[in-house]
């Protein structure tokens, strides 16, 4: 397991939160590991806050998985990135929602439920990694509210960790499948579920990422006008965070490796 770095210096104040996910970190994929260390290392490093709205993993087996290499590089950069003074929060998604405690202790970070309401850029603010919201994919949602039960999960991480990994590659193997015969609008988030998620928790705007469609949205709720901004997902060509800084709301396109 890597432990968390001392801190070295005291930064002064940004007021800048980045918000990212969707990155889907697998060995398979160096180049895509490197530009998450850059980003770490360079805008990260510049602000107050960094948020990962889930699936930083392209699956995470269990906590008891920290000693694999590539797992404890990724989750060492994490731990340095908090030493260095930016406060990091973790939103589990489909893809990781097995991170639980020992992850958050030795990347240095904190857990966040799913969903939340955060203060950003001066609105409360529905955090979500989405995929709650893609009511209209019902087949999904039944399998969604199975594995996220306390039950299944103690029962799941029971498991042996080599049959756990080849389970979650079947369930891997299977989604795509269904992927391909889905229409896209059922994979998008339900505009009623959108509405429905702002007018619950009292918020006016809402961060979320999960369906790779990068953008801002609004959504008339109560005759109030609601933002919704959608993370965009990282390949080896591709990455991208948004930014609330002191002046607004910005989507940064980030930079090669």
């Amino acid at each position: 397991m890597t432990s968390k770095p001392c801190a070295t210096e005291v930064r002064r104040p940004s007021g800048t939160s980045l918000f990212i996910s969707d990155l889907h970190l697998t060995p398979d994929a160096p180049q895509l590991s490197a530009r998450f260390e850059h980003f770490l290392a360079g805008p990260a490093r510049a602000a107050d806050a960094l948020y990962i709205l889930g699936d930083l993993f392209d699956f995470w087996a269990g906590d008891d998985d920290l000693n694999d290499p590539f797992n404890a590089r990724n989750v060492g950069a994490l731990a340095h990135l908090s030493a260095q003074g930016v406060a990091v929060y973790f939103l589990p998604g489909n893809r990781d929602f097995l991170a639980g405690a020992d992850f958050a202790t030795a990347a240095g970070l904190s857990l966040l439920p799913d969903p939340c309401v955060r203060e950003i850029c001066g609105m409360p603010t529905l955090l979500t990694h989405g995929d709650r919201l893609c009511t209209d994919d019902h087949d999904y949602q039944e399998f969604r509210a199975e594995v996220r039960t306390p039950t299944w999960r103690t029962a799941f991480l029971a498991q042996p960790l080599d049959a756990r990994k080849t389970a979650i590659a079947t369930l891997r193997n299977t989604s795509e499948s269904e992927k391909k015969r889905k229409a896209m609008a059922i994979m998008d988030v339900n505009p009623d579920a959108v509405a429905t998620a702002l007018r619950q928790h009292g918020a006016q705007a809402m961060i979320h990422g999960h369906t790779h469609r990068q953008g801002q949205r609004t959504h008339d709720v109560d005759g109030n006008t609601c933002l919704r901004w959608v993370l965009g997902d990282w390949d080896s060509n591709r990455s991208s965070a948004l930014a609330c800084t002191p002046t607004g709301w910005q989507f940064l396109k980030l930079g090669d490796t």
